[in-house]
C-alpha cells in the first residue's frame, strides 16, 4: 500500500494523528472514535501495509505506534513540492505592486477633487 493511498482516507489520518501522541491498543482507538473494533483493525492494517504503524506484541495485547520511518515518503515529497515552490517568482515584485497601489489612491483623488458638477467644464 502507497503511503498516500492510505492517508488518503480521514479516518486513517485521525488515527495517525492519535498514535503520534503515543500507542494504543485497537480497544482504545475504537472507544476514541465513532467506528467499530473490526473497522479500526482494517484502518491499521492499511497503516501497517504503508509502513505507517508497527505494532508490537505484549503479552496478550499488539498495542499499534507510529512508525516515524515511513513518513519519509511524505518528507520528500513535502520537501521537492516545496523547493519548486522556492523557485517560483512571481511574475510582479512586490514593490511594484506597492507602487500601483499608491498610483491607483493619487489617481482616485484626482478624480474625486477634479470632479465637476452638472452643466460645468473642467
Amino acid at each position: 500500500m502507497d503511503v498516500f493511498e492510505a492517508l488518503a482516507d480521514p479516518v486513517r489520518r485521525e488515527l495517525l494523528l492519535r498514535l503520534g501522541e503515543g500507542p494504543a491498543r485497537v480497544a482504545d482507538l475504537a472507544s476514541e472514535h465513532p467506528i467499530s473494533r473490526p473497522a479500526v483493525s482494517r484502518h491499521l492494517r492499511v497503516l501497517r501495509e504503508a509502513g505507517l504503524v508497527a505494532a508490537t506484541a505484549s503479552g496478550r495485547e499488539r498495542p499499534h505506534a507510529l512508525a516515524r520511518e515511513g513518513l519519509e515518503p511524505l518528507r520528500a515529497y513535502l520537501a521537492a513540492l516545496d523547493a519548486a515552490a522556492a523557485t517560483l517568482t512571481p511574475p510582479v515584485a512586490e514593490h511594484q505592486l506597492d507602487a500601483l497601489e499608491l498610483e491607483l489612491r493619487r489617481s482616485g483623488r484626482r478624480r474625486t477633487s477634479g470632479s465637476t458638477s452638472e452643466g460645468e467644464t473642467a
